[in-house]
């Protein structure tokens, strides 16, 4: 999420600690709206295409191998989640597109996206009258999740130092950075990507009319207890609870607006639970700071974007 760069967040922090983080319509009319329904609620088999796969790095899978596509800056795997969905389908090569880029935010569907190794054209460019499916799954680095994400852990490594001093475990000294009295500026950027996202799917649906839309949300990076999160993410307790609340919060954002227009939100946050990058190696989805399997750091692995599939082709097939 955050910055959902095409490594991660690679950051040397102060306490030593190299961090990598994850790089998430309203109707425009009620005619469209109703359009929107429609489209949505009349399919009753999977669709087959031509599907084309829009999103950042927690869609393209940066460092899962194999890593195909042009440019190779956007880090995408063949076996992320689009392209298990693609197979499992049965839709043809010549009709599964996946333009999902590592560091993608909103404004990259619709303007190029440079990367360190090439330019990606607006994702939405890909987008036809004869597209019928569409997954997204984007807006964690429109919130800046990523650079919350490092500071965090930076306070954390910290925090976890004085607090074999002091005992404390309760506390939440990055959440302090990002509220003050009744101003929370996390709130405020996910409510700013709200309105992006909204304006971003209704021109989904002017350019591909009769394509099913799925908006995918983020899976559980972190655990339900903040005392779960050793050295995988060196955490204050207190901060864990802060940002799993803030990704909760920025997934209801996406499954809202995907109501509103007409489009299907795939909760992949469920499935994932006790799966988090603190978890144990063999059941962990996500990635902590020192991966055991091929991943970015804080990014799902393969297991995680198969898990992100199966999410997606039961939402399919309801």
């Amino acid at each position: 999420m955050g910055s959902l760069a095409r490594t991660g967040m690679g950051v040397a922090l102060a306490c030593g600690v190299l961090v990598t983080a994850v790089s998430i319509g309203q109707n425009s009319d009620s005619g469209d709206g109703d359009k929107a329904q429609v489209k949505k609620t009349s399919a009753s088999a999977p669709p087959k295409g031509p599907y084309i796969a829009l999103g950042d790095s927690y869609t393209s899978g940066p460092k899962i191998p194999p890593q195909t596509g042009d440019p190779a800056g956007c880090d995408r795997s063949g076996r992320n989640y689009p392209s298990v969905v693609a197979k499992e389908l049965g839709i043809k090569a010549a009709d599964f597109r996946d333009v999902s880029c590592s560091g993608a935010t909103i404004t990259d569907l619709t303007t190029p996206q440079s990367t360190d190794h090439g330019t990606n054209p607006a994702q939405l460019s890909a987008l036809s009258a004869s597209t019928r499916v569409v997954t997204l799954g984007i807006g964690g680095n429109d919130i800046g999740f990523s650079s919350m994400m490092t500071k965090c852990v930076a306070t954390g490594s910290l925090f976890k130092l004085a607090d074999r001093l002091t005992n404390v475990t309760d506390n939440a000294p990055c959440k302090e950075k990002y509220t003050s009295g009744d101003t929370d500026e996390v709130a405020q950027k996910i409510r700013a990507t709200g309105d992006r996202l909204a304006r971003a799917l209704t021109e989904i649906d002017r350019r591909a009319p009769q394509a099913r839309v799925y908006v995918v949300g983020y899976p559980a990076i972190l655990p339900a207890k903040g005392t779960e999160c050793g050295r995988e993410l060196p955490l204050a307790p207190g901060d864990v609870t802060f940002l799993r609340q803030k990704q909760q919060d920025l997934n209801t954002m996406l499954g809202q607006r995907a109501q509103a227009a007409g489009a299907t939100y795939v909760d992949t946050y469920a499935p994932s639970t006790g799966h988090d990058a603190c978890s144990p190696a063999g059941t962990r989805w996500i990635e902590p700071l020192r991966p055991s399997s091929p991943a970015a750091v804080v990014h799902p692995n393969e297991h995680g974007e198969r898990g992100m599939a199966t999410a997606v082709l039961s939402a399919m097939k309801n």
